[in-house]
């Protein structure tokens, strides 16, 4: 590497001085950085630092000191959704530590993930010997190139004597400014080098710095102030858009804050579940194309729209000429500057810590005694949630998916922390639960990873050992990552997972039902042969019962949250259960489709997207 490396002052740390080798130094730096847990496969290539791992675990048990366990899960995809679900849950940085070639390849999709929802993650990947770098030598893997392409930034480590400088750097980059995932790939020489351990000094990149030290401080002054407060005083229905970046950049206290204070009703893209208590009066719930009709329009009835860490996603802003097509202006806060006009035209932007900039418009409201009576605007909005409420056959004999959510939710109250993999079970439940807090709600967004759910809530489990946490899952879904089940027994965690079995892969069946006459390409698993049930007593779970009749749902689901260990349940749904409302891709909100029990304002029919913009 070229980058110099910063070092500042004398170190102060304990271990300064001493020699160490490139594999020891890596993990003191993950130890000084805080991490209390590490998920990953090893290999040839990743030896040196798993022996690492483990003689600094058996010191600190000696020591009777703060270990780093090393969880091993059923592959390395696992392991980085395992950093990425503790990392959603806890806010700190995952780590995810892989060997070379097929190990650092099968990373690949949750670095995506990770970049593509803003988590920050470290994946260390073993590398072939640096003089083998090229060569095509066993388990070797153009990992800086490959990763390149998907991550925030790679760091491929040829001088060992940048090793700790670079490891350091790489959480800095991870955690700061827009958070990401940030590739290490350290060739096995590097690892068994052996050098000074400064306990300090990072790589000097001042780019970066200067970029993020410039988002730090950036402050809204009184003519940025006014000009916000002056949009806002001429609305008669304003709304809050909130999004990822809301939970991302902890400001969802700041945003709860703003909201309250100026009684602002606030929607929530996918992403932003949790930022603005969904039990709230002031909450609209989730917008977009599965979201709820009344928050969809909402959007399109405002006359002031304000964007907080959200970025006018395809799944949001289908067509953004029309979305909040009523809105006079639009302002935007985000921490990122490419997102400002990136996909809608708005009025008022800043680009800053959202916690910081909401505490201050909060700030000067307050100072200059700004007030509104927007009654009929919450009179409006409340009229909304009550005609164009969520609902579904309720008198049907078969389990309907949404029932079992709601019983989990009488039980859970908003304060469970709930996984899910991707597709009809994700939207319902984003749907059907409630979330009090942010980092309570753990899904994949922009990349839409089946698989996801349950690595995700085993990491989880590890950011909160005492906390409740549910992977509501579809049988399709889990079966990209059914071997992690062992992994939830083998270091005994009370992960409690739901599969909601349809047979087969529901969202595509339902697209497939409503625009390709019903031809189930590929989608339909009602002839496959699993049975989970003796898959999750296979894998050791201690409780484990299929739910097929609806007159037994309250008991099993009472059941099944009050087991004190790992926890499987599985249950027969209704096949032709849909998600609705849905809007197609292309489309605007008045051409939403409501499905045949949640009501609709619009009365021409809907014209379905073509075929092509399925997706």
């Amino acid at each position: 590497m070229k980058n110099a490396t910063e070092v500042v002052g004398t170190s102060s740390h304990p271990l300064a001085g001493r020699a160490m080798t490139g594999a020891e130094i890596i993990v003191q730096v993950l130890a000084d950085e805080g991490v209390d847990v590490i998920f990953g496969y090893s290999g040839g290539a990743i030896l040196p630092t798993y022996d690492a791992v483990f003689v600094y675990n058996q010191q600190a048990q000696a020591a009777k000191a703060r270990q780093m366990p090393l969880v091993v899960p059923a592959n390395e995809q696992g392991a980085g959704f395992m950093a990425a679900g503790y990392a959603r849950a806890s806010g700190k940085v995952g780590v995810c530590l892989v060997t070379s070639g097929p190990g650092a390849t099968n990373t690949v999709t949750p670095v995506r993930d990770c970049m593509a929802d803003s988590v920050p993650i470290v994946v260390i990947c073993g590398q072939v010997p640096t003089a083998a770098i090229g060569s095509d030598a066993f388990q070797e893997a153009p990992v800086a190139g490959l990763m390149g392409a998907v991550a925030k930034h790679v760091f491929l480590v040829t001088d060992p004597a940048r090793l700790e400088a670079t490891v350091r750097t790489a959480f800095e980059i991870a955690r700061t400014g827009r958070p990401g995932p940030v590739v290490l790939d350290v060739p096995k020489d590097v690892q068994n080098w052996k050098g000074t351990f400064h306990g300090h000094g990072r790589l000097s990149v001042p780019g970066y710095r200067s970029r993020m030290a410039q988002v730090a401080s950036n402050r809204l002054d009184d003519r940025a102030l006014g000009a916000f407060f002056a949009m806002l005083g001429e609305a008669k229905r304003p709304l809050i858009y909130a999004g990822g970046g809301v939970v991302n950049g902890e400001g969802s206290e700041a945003l709860r804050a703003f909201a309250t204070a100026f009684d602002i009703p606030v929607v929530t893209t996918l992403m932003g579940i949790g930022s603005f208590d969904t039990t709230h009066p002031r909450s609209m719930r989730m917008l977009g194309m599965h979201g709820a009709a009344f928050a969809n329009y909402a959007v399109d009835d405002c006359d002031f729209l304000f964007a907080v860490g959200s970025r006018f996603d395809d799944r949001v802003a289908g067509v953004p000429t029309k979305f909040a097509k009523g809105a006079k202006h639009v302002a935007h806060l985000d921490i990122d500057a490419s997102e400002i006009n990136k996909v809608k035209r708005v009025h008022w932007s800043h680009v800053g810590l959202l916690a910081d900039a909401l505490v201050q418009l909060a700030g000067y409201g307050r100072a200059h005694g700004f007030r509104r009576d927007w009654s009929d605007w919450h009179a409006h909005c409340d009229e909304l949630k009550r005609e164009y409420a969520f609902a579904y056959d309720r008198a049907s004999a078969l389990i309907q998916p949404y029932a079992v959510i709601e019983e989990i939710n009488r039980h859970t109250k908003g304060e469970a922390i709930i996984a899910t993999g991707v597709g009809q079970h994700q939207m319902w439940a984003a749907q059907y639960f409630d979330f009090r807090s942010p980092r309570l709600w753990l899904t994949s967004g922009s990349m839409g990873t089946m698989g996801f759910g349950l690595p995700a809530a085993i990491g989880a489990q590890f950011a909160h050992p005492d906390r409740l946490v549910i992977d509501i899952d579809g049988d399709a879904s889990i079966r990209m990552n059914l071997g992690e089940l062992e992994t939830v027994t083998t270091y005994d965690l009370p992960v409690k997972v739901v599969v909601l079995n349809n047979f087969g892969d529901g969202m595509v069946k339902q697209w497939q039902k409503l625009f390709f006459k019903g031809r189930l390409a590929a989608s339909d698993k009602s002839l496959h042969k699993k049975d989970f049930v003796k898959a999750a007593q296979a894998d050791g779970f201690p409780w484990v019962k299929r739910l097929e009749r609806k007159a037994d749902l309250p008991t099993v689901i009472a059941e099944f949250v009050a087991f004190a260990g790992p926890a499987f349940l599985e249950v027969l749904i209704d096949p032709d259960a849909g998600v609705y409302p849905m809007v197609g891709p292309g489309q605007s909100y008045d051409e939403m489709v409501t499905g045949d029990f949640i009501k609709s304002r619009n009365a021409a029919p809907v014209k379905p997207p073509d075929s092509s913009e399925m997706f």
